[in-house]
Protein backbone atom coordinates (compact mmCIF):
# COMPACT_ATOMS: atom_id res chain seq x y z
CA UNK A 1 0.00 0.00 0.00
CA UNK A 2 1.59 3.01 -1.23
CA UNK A 3 1.60 6.54 1.09
CA UNK A 4 0.09 9.20 -1.29
CA UNK A 5 0.22 13.45 -0.38
CA UNK A 6 -2.35 14.92 -2.52
CA UNK A 7 -2.55 18.95 -2.77
CA UNK A 8 -5.36 20.62 -4.40
CA UNK A 9 -5.36 24.78 -4.61
CA UNK A 10 -7.86 27.42 -4.65
CA UNK A 11 -9.54 26.84 -8.12
CA UNK A 12 -9.65 23.12 -7.59
CA UNK A 13 -11.68 23.51 -4.26
CA UNK A 14 -13.64 26.96 -5.24
CA UNK A 15 -17.40 25.80 -4.84
CA UNK A 16 -19.55 22.96 -3.28
CA UNK A 17 -19.84 21.13 -6.48
CA UNK A 18 -15.56 21.62 -7.15
CA UNK A 19 -15.02 20.38 -3.18
CA UNK A 20 -17.48 17.37 -3.94
CA UNK A 21 -15.61 16.59 -7.37
CA UNK A 22 -12.04 16.51 -5.05
CA UNK A 23 -14.16 14.22 -2.52
CA UNK A 24 -15.10 11.77 -5.43
CA UNK A 25 -11.32 11.38 -6.15
CA UNK A 26 -9.36 11.13 -3.10
CA UNK A 27 -12.08 8.26 -2.23
CA UNK A 28 -10.73 6.30 -5.53
CA UNK A 29 -7.11 6.83 -4.69
CA UNK A 30 -7.79 5.74 -1.05
CA UNK A 31 -8.77 2.79 -1.85
CA UNK A 32 -5.69 1.19 -1.99
CA UNK A 33 -3.72 3.54 -0.73
CA UNK A 34 -2.76 5.78 2.37
CA UNK A 35 -3.73 9.37 1.60
CA UNK A 36 -2.83 13.21 3.15
CA UNK A 37 -4.36 16.00 1.29
CA UNK A 38 -3.49 19.15 1.79
CA UNK A 39 -6.03 22.24 0.34
CA UNK A 40 -5.72 25.76 -0.17
CA UNK A 41 -8.48 28.31 0.68
CA UNK A 42 -11.54 27.97 -1.74
CA UNK A 43 -11.03 30.66 -4.70
CA UNK A 44 -10.61 33.94 -3.78
CA UNK A 45 -10.93 33.44 -0.15
CA UNK A 46 -7.66 34.64 0.68
CA UNK A 47 -8.23 37.95 -1.55
CA UNK A 48 -11.62 38.88 0.13
CA UNK A 49 -9.77 38.03 3.22
CA UNK A 50 -7.37 40.79 2.57
CA UNK A 51 -10.36 43.00 1.52
CA UNK A 52 -11.65 43.05 4.99
CA UNK A 53 -8.41 43.50 6.80
CA UNK A 54 -7.95 46.86 4.70
CA UNK A 55 -11.61 47.79 5.44
CA UNK A 56 -10.62 48.14 8.78
CA UNK A 57 -6.81 49.34 8.75
CA UNK A 58 -4.17 50.35 6.07
CA UNK A 59 -1.42 48.75 7.95
CA UNK A 60 -2.53 46.07 9.90
CA UNK A 61 -0.08 43.66 11.90
CA UNK A 62 0.81 40.97 10.42
CA UNK A 63 0.16 38.63 13.44
CA UNK A 64 -3.29 39.63 13.26
CA UNK A 65 -3.15 39.14 9.08
CA UNK A 66 -1.75 35.65 9.61
CA UNK A 67 -4.28 34.77 12.18
CA UNK A 68 -7.22 35.90 9.76
CA UNK A 69 -5.54 34.52 6.33
CA UNK A 70 -5.23 31.07 8.13
CA UNK A 71 -8.88 31.09 8.68
CA UNK A 72 -9.61 30.11 4.64
CA UNK A 73 -7.99 26.59 5.09
CA UNK A 74 -9.66 25.68 7.78
CA UNK A 75 -13.01 26.33 5.91
CA UNK A 76 -11.32 24.16 3.20
CA UNK A 77 -10.42 21.28 5.39
CA UNK A 78 -13.44 20.66 7.21
CA UNK A 79 -15.96 21.13 4.01
CA UNK A 80 -13.54 18.62 2.29
CA UNK A 81 -13.15 16.12 5.25
CA UNK A 82 -17.68 16.63 5.50
CA UNK A 83 -17.90 15.96 2.14
CA UNK A 84 -15.42 12.45 2.50
CA UNK A 85 -17.93 11.41 5.42
CA UNK A 86 -20.88 11.99 2.49
CA UNK A 87 -19.23 9.47 0.50
CA UNK A 88 -18.60 6.53 3.63
CA UNK A 89 -14.73 7.45 3.64
CA UNK A 90 -13.76 7.92 6.83
CA UNK A 91 -11.99 11.30 7.59
CA UNK A 92 -10.61 14.14 9.79
CA UNK A 93 -9.35 17.76 9.36
CA UNK A 94 -6.32 19.05 10.73
CA UNK A 95 -5.07 22.73 10.99
CA UNK A 96 -1.18 23.08 11.11
CA UNK A 97 -1.05 23.36 14.82
CA UNK A 98 -2.77 19.71 15.20
CA UNK A 99 0.01 18.45 12.77
CA UNK A 100 2.75 19.91 14.44
CA UNK A 101 3.74 22.02 11.78
CA UNK A 102 6.68 24.09 12.99
CA UNK A 103 7.79 27.35 11.27
CA UNK A 104 10.18 30.16 12.16
CA UNK A 105 9.03 33.11 13.80
CA UNK A 106 8.35 35.12 11.34
CA UNK A 107 4.89 36.42 9.67
CA UNK A 108 3.68 36.21 6.87
CA UNK A 109 6.81 34.56 5.10
CA UNK A 110 7.63 31.83 7.54
CA UNK A 111 10.04 29.09 6.71
CA UNK A 112 9.07 25.10 8.07
CA UNK A 113 11.74 24.14 10.73
CA UNK A 114 10.09 20.56 11.35
CA UNK A 115 6.98 18.58 11.15
CA UNK A 116 5.93 16.25 14.12
CA UNK A 117 3.77 13.91 11.83
CA UNK A 118 2.83 11.36 14.43
CA UNK A 119 -0.49 12.27 14.40
CA UNK A 120 -1.21 12.13 10.97
CA UNK A 121 0.65 8.80 10.78
CA UNK A 122 -1.89 7.58 13.71
CA UNK A 123 -4.85 8.45 12.00
CA UNK A 124 -4.30 7.12 8.58
CA UNK A 125 -3.18 3.81 10.06
CA UNK A 126 -6.48 3.46 11.02
CA UNK A 127 -7.90 3.72 7.72
CA UNK A 128 -8.26 7.11 7.37
CA UNK A 129 -7.78 10.13 5.25
CA UNK A 130 -6.08 12.70 6.70
CA UNK A 131 -7.12 16.50 5.57
CA UNK A 132 -4.29 19.11 6.39
CA UNK A 133 -4.60 22.86 6.33
CA UNK A 134 -2.11 23.99 3.85
CA UNK A 135 0.19 27.58 3.67
CA UNK A 136 0.16 27.63 7.64
CA UNK A 137 2.20 26.62 10.80
CA UNK A 138 3.07 27.84 14.34
CA UNK A 139 6.01 29.16 15.64
CA UNK A 140 6.19 26.32 18.77
CA UNK A 141 3.75 23.92 21.00
CA UNK A 142 3.49 26.15 23.87
CA UNK A 143 3.41 29.56 21.82
CA UNK A 144 0.98 28.10 19.17
CA UNK A 145 1.69 31.52 17.29
CA UNK A 146 -0.24 31.10 14.01
CA UNK A 147 2.01 31.85 10.97
CA UNK A 148 1.58 31.55 7.19
CA UNK A 149 4.20 30.57 4.63
CA UNK A 150 3.95 33.22 1.67
CA UNK A 151 3.53 32.46 -1.61
CA UNK A 152 3.39 29.21 -2.88
CA UNK A 153 2.94 28.13 0.85
CA UNK A 154 0.63 25.18 -0.38
CA UNK A 155 2.64 23.60 -2.20
CA UNK A 156 5.50 23.34 0.20
CA UNK A 157 3.41 22.68 3.31
CA UNK A 158 2.64 19.12 0.83
CA UNK A 159 6.00 18.70 -0.06
CA UNK A 160 7.34 19.57 3.67
CA UNK A 161 4.56 16.69 4.84
CA UNK A 162 5.83 14.23 1.78
CA UNK A 163 9.31 15.00 3.22
CA UNK A 164 8.33 13.88 6.60
CA UNK A 165 6.25 11.11 5.68
CA UNK A 166 7.90 9.53 3.75
CA UNK A 167 5.73 9.42 0.79
CA UNK A 168 5.80 7.69 -1.72
CA UNK A 169 5.01 10.54 -4.28
CA UNK A 170 3.19 13.86 -3.61
CA UNK A 171 0.77 14.83 -6.15
CA UNK A 172 0.23 18.70 -7.08
CA UNK A 173 -3.31 19.17 -8.69
CA UNK A 174 -4.34 22.51 -10.54
CA UNK A 175 -6.24 24.33 -13.18
CA UNK A 176 -3.22 23.06 -15.70
CA UNK A 177 -2.83 19.50 -17.37
CA UNK A 178 0.90 19.65 -15.79
CA UNK A 179 4.22 21.44 -16.72
CA UNK A 180 3.97 23.28 -19.98
CA UNK A 181 7.44 23.59 -22.40
CA UNK A 182 5.85 27.57 -22.01
CA UNK A 183 3.46 30.15 -21.12
CA UNK A 184 0.35 28.86 -23.02
CA UNK A 185 -0.88 32.20 -23.04
CA UNK A 186 1.98 33.49 -25.29
CA UNK A 187 2.70 30.56 -27.11
CA UNK A 188 -0.99 28.25 -27.94
CA UNK A 189 1.34 25.59 -28.86
CA UNK A 190 2.96 24.80 -25.88
CA UNK A 191 2.71 21.07 -25.49
CA UNK A 192 2.78 18.89 -21.97
CA UNK A 193 6.32 17.45 -20.99
CA UNK A 194 5.70 13.69 -19.46
CA UNK A 195 8.70 14.38 -16.97
CA UNK A 196 11.26 17.02 -16.06
CA UNK A 197 13.65 16.93 -13.43
CA UNK A 198 13.99 19.03 -10.15
CA UNK A 199 16.79 21.14 -11.20
CA UNK A 200 15.43 21.97 -14.71
CA UNK A 201 11.99 22.73 -12.80
CA UNK A 202 13.50 24.79 -10.01
CA UNK A 203 15.06 26.89 -13.38
CA UNK A 204 11.38 26.96 -14.90
CA UNK A 205 10.08 27.98 -11.81
CA UNK A 206 12.36 30.90 -10.51
CA UNK A 207 11.80 31.94 -14.46
CA UNK A 208 8.18 32.77 -13.52
CA UNK A 209 6.98 29.81 -14.07
CA UNK A 210 4.13 29.32 -11.56
CA UNK A 211 2.41 25.65 -11.32
CA UNK A 212 5.38 24.97 -8.68
CA UNK A 213 7.16 27.42 -6.11
CA UNK A 214 10.67 27.32 -6.09
CA UNK A 215 10.67 26.10 -2.13
CA UNK A 216 8.26 23.20 -3.21
CA UNK A 217 10.77 21.90 -5.47
CA UNK A 218 14.23 22.71 -3.38
CA UNK A 219 12.24 20.27 -0.80
CA UNK A 220 11.20 17.65 -3.47
CA UNK A 221 15.17 17.96 -4.53
CA UNK A 222 16.53 17.74 -1.05
CA UNK A 223 14.55 15.08 0.40
CA UNK A 224 14.33 12.64 -2.99
CA UNK A 225 10.35 13.31 -2.96
CA UNK A 226 8.96 12.46 -6.30
CA UNK A 227 6.60 15.36 -7.38
CA UNK A 228 3.37 14.55 -9.65
CA UNK A 229 1.49 17.63 -11.63
CA UNK A 230 -2.39 16.70 -12.58
CA UNK A 231 -5.18 18.47 -13.48
CA UNK A 232 -7.82 18.46 -10.97
CA UNK A 233 -10.59 17.98 -13.34
CA UNK A 234 -8.41 15.03 -15.43
CA UNK A 235 -7.60 11.76 -15.07
CA UNK A 236 -4.21 12.24 -17.63
CA UNK A 237 -1.10 11.69 -15.82
CA UNK A 238 0.27 15.12 -15.98
CA UNK A 239 3.80 16.12 -15.48
CA UNK A 240 6.06 13.61 -13.61
CA UNK A 241 8.95 15.96 -11.41
CA UNK A 242 12.36 13.62 -10.90
CA UNK A 243 14.38 14.30 -8.27
CA UNK A 244 17.56 13.09 -8.34
CA UNK A 245 18.36 10.72 -5.89
CA UNK A 246 16.48 10.88 -2.35
CA UNK A 247 19.19 12.21 0.33
CA UNK A 248 20.05 11.22 3.85
CA UNK A 249 18.90 14.61 5.60
CA UNK A 250 17.82 15.27 8.82
CA UNK A 251 14.36 16.67 9.15
CA UNK A 252 15.47 19.20 11.60
CA UNK A 253 15.25 22.72 10.28
CA UNK A 254 13.73 21.20 7.10
CA UNK A 255 13.50 24.33 5.11
CA UNK A 256 16.01 26.53 6.71
CA UNK A 257 19.29 23.58 5.19
CA UNK A 258 22.69 25.57 4.08
CA UNK A 259 22.02 28.04 1.36
CA UNK A 260 25.06 26.38 -0.79
CA UNK A 261 25.29 22.25 -0.61
CA UNK A 262 28.34 22.02 -2.74
CA UNK A 263 31.60 23.91 -3.39
CA UNK A 264 33.18 23.00 -7.37
CA UNK A 265 36.44 23.07 -8.89
CA UNK A 266 36.81 22.44 -12.48
CA UNK A 267 40.53 22.62 -14.03
CA UNK A 268 39.69 20.90 -17.48
CA UNK A 269 39.04 24.37 -19.28
CA UNK A 270 40.36 27.28 -21.07
CA UNK A 271 38.77 30.28 -22.41
CA UNK A 272 38.53 32.34 -25.60
CA UNK A 273 36.93 35.94 -25.79
CA UNK A 274 36.51 37.89 -28.68
CA UNK A 275 36.60 41.85 -28.52
CA UNK A 276 34.93 44.49 -29.60
CA UNK A 277 32.36 42.56 -31.56
CA UNK A 278 29.59 44.08 -33.84
CA UNK A 279 26.47 44.80 -31.84
CA UNK A 280 23.74 43.56 -34.22
CA UNK A 281 21.84 40.24 -34.42
CA UNK A 282 23.88 37.32 -35.73
CA UNK A 283 26.98 37.57 -34.77
CA UNK A 284 26.86 35.15 -31.84
CA UNK A 285 24.65 32.56 -33.65
CA UNK A 286 27.14 32.94 -36.46
CA UNK A 287 30.18 32.25 -34.32
CA UNK A 288 28.87 29.70 -31.69
CA UNK A 289 27.45 27.79 -35.08
CA UNK A 290 30.81 27.81 -36.52
CA UNK A 291 31.83 26.19 -33.04
CA UNK A 292 29.21 23.63 -32.98
CA UNK A 293 30.05 22.38 -36.38
CA UNK A 294 33.67 21.62 -35.49
CA UNK A 295 31.75 19.56 -32.28
CA UNK A 296 33.25 21.59 -30.04
CA UNK A 297 31.17 21.63 -26.75
CA UNK A 298 30.89 25.24 -25.22
CA UNK A 299 30.11 25.37 -21.64
CA UNK A 300 29.81 29.23 -20.06
CA UNK A 301 29.58 31.72 -22.47
CA UNK A 302 29.06 35.55 -21.35
CA UNK A 303 28.11 38.49 -23.57
CA UNK A 304 28.79 42.05 -21.84
CA UNK A 305 26.59 45.08 -22.28
CA UNK A 306 27.72 46.99 -25.37
CA UNK A 307 30.29 49.92 -25.16
CA UNK A 308 29.28 52.36 -28.55
CA UNK A 309 28.52 49.88 -30.98
CA UNK A 310 30.71 46.31 -30.15
CA UNK A 311 30.34 43.85 -27.58
CA UNK A 312 32.48 41.29 -26.10
CA UNK A 313 31.92 37.50 -26.04
CA UNK A 314 33.58 35.10 -23.69
CA UNK A 315 33.19 31.54 -23.04
CA UNK A 316 34.94 28.65 -21.95
CA UNK A 317 35.83 25.26 -23.50
CA UNK A 318 37.51 21.79 -22.53
CA UNK A 319 40.87 22.54 -22.96
CA UNK A 320 41.84 19.96 -25.41
CA UNK A 321 39.95 22.03 -28.11
CA UNK A 322 41.19 25.42 -26.76
CA UNK A 323 43.26 25.54 -30.27
CA UNK A 324 40.21 24.41 -32.19
CA UNK A 325 37.60 26.99 -30.66
CA UNK A 326 40.41 29.77 -31.21
CA UNK A 327 41.01 28.85 -34.43
CA UNK A 328 37.12 29.22 -35.65
CA UNK A 329 37.25 32.15 -33.48
CA UNK A 330 40.16 33.88 -35.37
CA UNK A 331 38.98 32.65 -38.93
CA UNK A 332 35.76 34.86 -38.56
CA UNK A 333 37.21 37.97 -36.85
CA UNK A 334 38.17 39.88 -39.79
CA UNK A 335 34.51 39.68 -41.02
CA UNK A 336 33.03 40.68 -37.57
CA UNK A 337 33.76 44.37 -38.12
CA UNK A 338 31.17 47.24 -38.45
CA UNK A 339 31.45 49.86 -41.50
CA UNK A 340 32.21 52.31 -38.28
CA UNK A 341 34.56 50.25 -35.93
CA UNK A 342 38.15 51.22 -35.34
CA UNK A 343 39.47 48.08 -35.58
CA UNK A 344 38.46 44.27 -36.01
CA UNK A 345 37.27 41.83 -33.40
CA UNK A 346 40.43 40.45 -31.43
CA UNK A 347 40.50 37.18 -30.27
CA UNK A 348 41.90 36.52 -26.47
CA UNK A 349 42.58 33.35 -25.07
CA UNK A 350 44.01 31.63 -22.21
CA UNK A 351 44.45 28.11 -22.33
CA UNK A 352 44.47 26.86 -18.48
CA UNK A 353 42.07 28.77 -16.41
CA UNK A 354 39.73 27.25 -13.21
CA UNK A 355 35.95 27.67 -12.84
CA UNK A 356 35.16 27.72 -8.85
CA UNK A 357 31.38 27.71 -8.55
CA UNK A 358 29.04 27.18 -5.09
CA UNK A 359 25.80 25.07 -5.52
CA UNK A 360 22.19 24.97 -3.61
CA UNK A 361 18.57 25.30 -4.39
CA UNK A 362 18.50 27.02 -1.07
CA UNK A 363 20.19 30.11 -2.73
CA UNK A 364 16.67 31.27 -4.21
CA UNK A 365 15.78 34.24 -2.83
CA UNK A 366 18.90 35.18 -0.81
CA UNK A 367 20.44 38.15 -1.91
CA UNK A 368 23.35 37.82 -0.06
CA UNK A 369 24.84 34.35 -0.96
CA UNK A 370 26.50 35.49 -3.89
CA UNK A 371 28.20 39.06 -2.65
CA UNK A 372 29.54 36.40 0.33
CA UNK A 373 31.40 34.39 -2.04
CA UNK A 374 32.31 37.19 -4.34
CA UNK A 375 33.94 38.59 -0.59
CA UNK A 376 35.35 35.63 0.17
CA UNK A 377 37.34 35.28 -3.26
CA UNK A 378 38.34 38.86 -2.01
CA UNK A 379 39.88 38.53 1.36
CA UNK A 380 41.37 35.33 -0.50
CA UNK A 381 43.09 37.59 -3.27
CA UNK A 382 41.66 35.86 -6.45
CA UNK A 383 40.57 38.40 -9.06
CA UNK A 384 37.30 37.29 -10.81
CA UNK A 385 37.91 36.81 -14.80
CA UNK A 386 34.27 35.94 -15.80
CA UNK A 387 30.76 35.82 -13.73
CA UNK A 388 28.07 32.81 -14.64
CA UNK A 389 24.83 33.07 -12.63
CA UNK A 390 21.59 31.04 -12.70
CA UNK A 391 18.77 30.36 -10.01
CA UNK A 392 20.93 27.93 -8.35
CA UNK A 393 24.46 28.01 -9.15
CA UNK A 394 27.06 30.74 -9.11
CA UNK A 395 29.97 30.15 -11.13
CA UNK A 396 33.44 31.81 -11.70
CA UNK A 397 36.62 32.11 -14.27
CA UNK A 398 39.43 32.67 -11.93
CA UNK A 399 42.98 32.26 -12.89
CA UNK A 400 44.40 28.41 -12.38
CA UNK A 401 47.27 29.56 -9.96
CA UNK A 402 44.48 30.63 -7.60
CA UNK A 403 42.32 27.63 -7.22
CA UNK A 404 43.49 25.82 -4.32
CA UNK A 405 43.17 29.49 -2.38
CA UNK A 406 39.53 30.07 -3.64
CA UNK A 407 38.67 26.22 -3.08
CA UNK A 408 39.44 26.40 0.34
CA UNK A 409 37.97 29.87 1.54
CA UNK A 410 34.64 28.86 -0.04
CA UNK A 411 34.53 25.72 1.39
CA UNK A 412 35.36 27.00 4.63
CA UNK A 413 32.86 29.88 4.36
CA UNK A 414 30.13 27.54 3.63
CA UNK A 415 31.02 25.15 5.91
CA UNK A 416 31.54 22.45 3.39
CA UNK A 417 33.64 19.18 4.29
CA UNK A 418 34.37 18.57 0.56
CA UNK A 419 34.68 20.05 -2.68
CA UNK A 420 34.43 17.57 -5.59
CA UNK A 421 35.83 18.57 -8.75
CA UNK A 422 33.15 18.90 -11.51
CA UNK A 423 33.09 16.32 -13.60
CA UNK A 424 31.12 17.73 -16.57
CA UNK A 425 28.69 14.34 -16.38
CA UNK A 426 26.68 14.18 -19.30
CA UNK A 427 23.13 13.14 -18.48
CA UNK A 428 21.56 10.58 -20.27
CA UNK A 429 18.10 9.80 -22.10
CA UNK A 430 17.43 13.98 -21.53
CA UNK A 431 16.30 16.22 -24.42
CA UNK A 432 18.96 18.94 -24.87
CA UNK A 433 15.73 21.57 -24.10
CA UNK A 434 13.04 20.90 -22.02
CA UNK A 435 11.36 24.54 -22.18
CA UNK A 436 11.71 28.29 -22.87
CA UNK A 437 10.31 31.19 -20.38
CA UNK A 438 10.35 35.05 -20.63
CA UNK A 439 10.49 37.60 -17.66
CA UNK A 440 9.83 40.89 -18.23
CA UNK A 441 9.77 42.41 -15.30
CA UNK A 442 13.37 43.05 -14.88
CA UNK A 443 15.60 46.08 -15.17
CA UNK A 444 19.25 46.13 -16.48
CA UNK A 445 22.07 48.07 -14.39
CA UNK A 446 25.52 48.39 -15.98
CA UNK A 447 28.60 50.02 -13.96
CA UNK A 448 31.05 51.27 -15.77
CA UNK A 449 34.50 51.52 -15.24
CA UNK A 450 34.70 49.29 -11.77
CA UNK A 451 38.74 49.05 -11.14
CA UNK A 452 39.75 45.85 -11.48
CA UNK A 453 40.65 44.73 -8.48
CA UNK A 454 39.44 41.68 -5.65
CA UNK A 455 36.70 42.95 -3.50
CA UNK A 456 34.82 45.35 -5.91
CA UNK A 457 32.30 42.98 -6.74
CA UNK A 458 31.94 42.11 -3.42
CA UNK A 459 31.42 45.72 -2.27
CA UNK A 460 28.64 46.08 -4.75
CA UNK A 461 26.24 43.00 -4.11
CA UNK A 462 27.02 43.24 -0.82
CA UNK A 463 25.33 46.52 -0.28
CA UNK A 464 22.37 45.30 -2.57
CA UNK A 465 21.86 42.64 -0.21
CA UNK A 466 21.97 44.58 2.56
CA UNK A 467 18.98 46.17 0.85
CA UNK A 468 17.54 42.64 0.72
CA UNK A 469 17.70 43.54 -3.61
CA UNK A 470 17.81 40.09 -5.21
CA UNK A 471 20.35 40.00 -7.99
CA UNK A 472 19.75 37.76 -10.83
CA UNK A 473 22.49 37.96 -14.53
CA UNK A 474 25.37 39.27 -13.74
CA UNK A 475 28.37 39.48 -15.84
CA UNK A 476 31.47 41.18 -16.28
CA UNK A 477 32.83 42.46 -19.36
CA UNK A 478 36.23 40.84 -20.46
CA UNK A 479 37.51 44.14 -22.20
CA UNK A 480 40.15 45.61 -19.29
CA UNK A 481 40.49 49.71 -19.92
CA UNK A 482 42.48 52.31 -17.95
CA UNK A 483 41.03 54.75 -16.52
CA UNK A 484 43.57 57.26 -14.40
CA UNK A 485 45.80 54.51 -15.21
CA UNK A 486 43.86 51.60 -13.08
CA UNK A 487 42.62 48.49 -14.89
CA UNK A 488 38.82 48.99 -15.14
CA UNK A 489 35.93 46.67 -16.16
CA UNK A 490 32.07 46.95 -16.50
CA UNK A 491 29.82 45.01 -14.37
CA UNK A 492 26.16 44.66 -15.57
CA UNK A 493 23.48 42.34 -14.14
CA UNK A 494 19.41 42.97 -13.51
CA UNK A 495 16.99 43.04 -10.53
CA UNK A 496 13.41 43.20 -10.61
CA UNK A 497 12.39 45.98 -12.29
CA UNK A 498 10.46 47.22 -8.44
CA UNK A 499 14.04 47.25 -7.22
CA UNK A 500 15.74 49.24 -9.87
CA UNK A 501 15.07 52.60 -9.03
CA UNK A 502 16.34 51.59 -5.06
CA UNK A 503 19.18 49.84 -6.70
CA UNK A 504 20.28 52.83 -8.68
CA UNK A 505 20.33 55.33 -5.91
CA UNK A 506 22.54 52.79 -3.42
CA UNK A 507 24.94 52.70 -6.69
CA UNK A 508 25.09 56.30 -7.37
CA UNK A 509 26.05 56.97 -3.87
CA UNK A 510 28.45 54.32 -4.15
CA UNK A 511 30.06 55.59 -6.28
CA UNK A 512 32.98 57.50 -4.84
CA UNK A 513 33.93 54.62 -2.69
CA UNK A 514 34.07 52.41 -5.73
CA UNK A 515 35.78 54.47 -7.56
CA UNK A 516 33.66 53.87 -11.24
CA UNK A 517 32.64 56.07 -13.82
CA UNK A 518 28.99 55.87 -13.87
CA UNK A 519 25.70 53.89 -13.55
CA UNK A 520 23.62 53.09 -16.50
CA UNK A 521 19.86 51.91 -15.90
CA UNK A 522 17.54 50.06 -18.88
CA UNK A 523 14.02 49.20 -17.82
CA UNK A 524 13.22 48.40 -21.66
CA UNK A 525 14.24 44.87 -21.35
CA UNK A 526 13.35 41.07 -21.45
CA UNK A 527 15.21 37.89 -20.34
CA UNK A 528 14.34 34.94 -22.76
CA UNK A 529 15.55 31.35 -21.06
CA UNK A 530 16.24 28.19 -22.44
CA UNK A 531 16.44 25.67 -19.84
CA UNK A 532 17.48 21.44 -20.56
CA UNK A 533 19.83 19.07 -18.63
CA UNK A 534 20.49 17.47 -21.71
CA UNK A 535 22.22 20.69 -23.31
CA UNK A 536 25.89 18.81 -21.99
CA UNK A 537 27.10 17.30 -24.23
CA UNK A 538 25.33 18.65 -27.10
CA UNK A 539 26.88 21.15 -29.01
CA UNK A 540 24.88 23.75 -30.98
CA UNK A 541 22.12 24.45 -28.57
CA UNK A 542 23.34 27.89 -28.08
CA UNK A 543 24.15 28.59 -31.79
CA UNK A 544 20.50 27.22 -32.57
CA UNK A 545 19.07 30.09 -30.05
CA UNK A 546 21.03 32.82 -30.96
CA UNK A 547 20.23 32.09 -34.85
CA UNK A 548 16.90 32.04 -34.13
CA UNK A 549 16.73 35.37 -32.83
CA UNK A 550 19.05 36.60 -35.53
CA UNK A 551 16.25 35.74 -38.14
CA UNK A 552 13.64 37.47 -36.41
CA UNK A 553 16.35 40.59 -36.31
CA UNK A 554 16.24 40.67 -32.26
CA UNK A 555 19.47 41.51 -31.05
CA UNK A 556 21.04 40.16 -27.86
CA UNK A 557 22.12 42.94 -25.49
CA UNK A 558 23.82 39.85 -22.84
CA UNK A 559 24.14 36.40 -22.49
CA UNK A 560 25.11 34.34 -19.72
CA UNK A 561 24.79 30.43 -19.53
CA UNK A 562 24.97 27.78 -16.59
CA UNK A 563 24.85 23.50 -17.83
CA UNK A 564 21.10 23.81 -17.85
CA UNK A 565 20.33 26.90 -19.06
CA UNK A 566 21.17 29.93 -21.53
CA UNK A 567 19.65 33.37 -20.72
CA UNK A 568 19.51 36.13 -23.09
CA UNK A 569 18.64 39.74 -23.03
CA UNK A 570 16.78 41.57 -25.48
CA UNK A 571 14.93 44.61 -25.83
CA UNK A 572 11.30 44.49 -24.16
CA UNK A 573 9.08 45.17 -27.36
CA UNK A 574 10.46 41.89 -28.97
CA UNK A 575 10.16 39.83 -25.86
CA UNK A 576 7.41 38.02 -26.45
CA UNK A 577 8.66 37.81 -30.19
CA UNK A 578 11.81 35.58 -29.06
CA UNK A 579 9.99 33.24 -26.75
CA UNK A 580 7.67 32.38 -29.64
CA UNK A 581 10.45 32.07 -32.67
CA UNK A 582 12.61 29.76 -29.66
CA UNK A 583 9.93 27.43 -29.10
CA UNK A 584 9.41 27.28 -32.81
CA UNK A 585 12.76 26.83 -33.19
CA UNK A 586 13.39 23.57 -30.51
CA UNK A 587 9.99 22.07 -31.82
CA UNK A 588 8.60 22.30 -28.28
CA UNK A 589 4.91 22.05 -29.27
CA UNK A 590 5.79 18.30 -30.39
CA UNK A 591 7.16 17.94 -27.53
Amino acid sequence: MALIVQKFGGTSVGSVEKIQQVAQRVCETAQDNQVVVVVSAMGKTTDELVGLAQQISSHPSRREMDMLLSTGEQVSIALLSMALQALGQPALSLTAAQVGIVTESSYSRARILEIQPDRVQRHFNQGEVVVVAGFQGITNREDLEITTLGRGGSDTSAVALAAALQADYCEIYTDVPGILTTDPRLVPEAALMSEITCDEMLELASLGAKVLHPRAVEIARNYGVTLMVRASDSDQPGTKVISPFAQARSLSGLEIGKAVDSVQLDTSQGQVTLLRVPDFPGIAGRLFGEIAGQDVDVDLIIQSIHEGNTNDIAFTVDQGVVNTAEAVASAIAPALRSADAAKEAEVMTKPRIATVAITGAGMIGRPGIAAQMFATLAEAEVNIRMISTSEVKIGCVIDEADSDRAIDALCDVFSISASPVSPHAHPQNHPPVRGVALDTNQAQIAMRHVPDYPGRAAKIFGKLAQENISVDMIIQSQRSRLMDQIPSRDIAFTVSRNDAELTEKILQNLLPEIGAQDILLDEDIAKVSLVGAGMVGNPGVAAKMFSALAQQQINIQMITTSEIKISCVVAKSQGERALQIIHEGFDLGNY
